[in-house]
């Protein structure tokens, strides 16, 4: 796909920024939306269905970690990439940007060229991940539907923010095969992204909130593995 097939929606407060970035973006090609605060964020991605959306924390009426939260549980922005770029450089806040469903985190101020470089890695792993949605998957009393994110336990069904669906379509592509730490970090977030050992945790406590602890199997100084209940 060439950067005039990606839609990115840009999203902050400050009117030199998107005038900036946006200028950068459209010059490469992209087609670019932009909006002040994530409340705007929001009515807009569920128009376009942009496939990133590049977001900063601090925003009036709506924050960019709820922001980012909420597109992760909209089915129709399941597949959307997210990122921060923010001058929030702490490390408990780009901890919880990964928690909150990002893809990546980068902070202000950042060369532009390192910034579109970024990007078009995202869109890379985009573009992979719908080339890779298949058919539905399954294993025991769980199946899986790639293409709508949706998780199937027995008659019942949900909706899986997209990092929590990946890690699960993971581990269940082998079953009691043990998935290292690494191998996971490398497979969900990509070997560019640095992501701490709490952010896996998390997602894991959330995943088996949402299927059942008796799926997913902690091997203790190794990794994860799935299990047929």
């Amino acid at each position: 796909m060439d950067a005039n097939d990606y839609t990115i929606l840009l999203v902050d407060d400050e009117p030199d920024i998107l005038e900036f970035v946006g200028y950068n973006l459209r010059k490469e090609g992209y087609r670019v939306s932009t909006a002040s605060n994530g409340q705007e964020a929001l009515d807009i991605a569920r128009q376009i269905h942009p496939q990133l959306i590049m977001l900063d924390v601090m925003m009036p009426r709506m924050d960019g970690m709820e922001t980012c939260e909420k597109i992760r549980s909209t089915p129709d922005l399941a597949d959307t990439m997210i990122l921060f770029l923010t001058a929030r450089s702490e490390d408990y806040s780009q901890i919880a940007g990964f928690e909150a469903g990002a893809d990546d985190y980068i902070t202000k101020p950042v060369k532009i060229k390192v910034l579109l470089s970024r990007i078009k890695a995202l869109l890379k792993r985009h573009k992979h991940t719908v080339e890779d949605s298949g058919p539905i998957i399954g294993q025991g009393n769980i199946r899986m539907d790639p293409e709508r994110f949706l998780v199937y336990i027995g008659e019942a069904s949900c909706t899986l923010p997209k990092k929590e669906f990946e890690l699960l379509q993971l581990l269940m592509s082998k079953p009691e095969r043990v998935f290292t730490r690494d191998e996971i970090f490398n497979a969900i977030w990509g070997d560019d992204v640095i992501v701490g050992d709490r952010t896996i945790d998390v997602h894991i406590r959330k995943l088996r909130e949402r299927i059942g602890d008796e799926y997913i199997k902690t091997i203790k100084g190794v990794g994860y593995k799935f299990t047929e209940a």
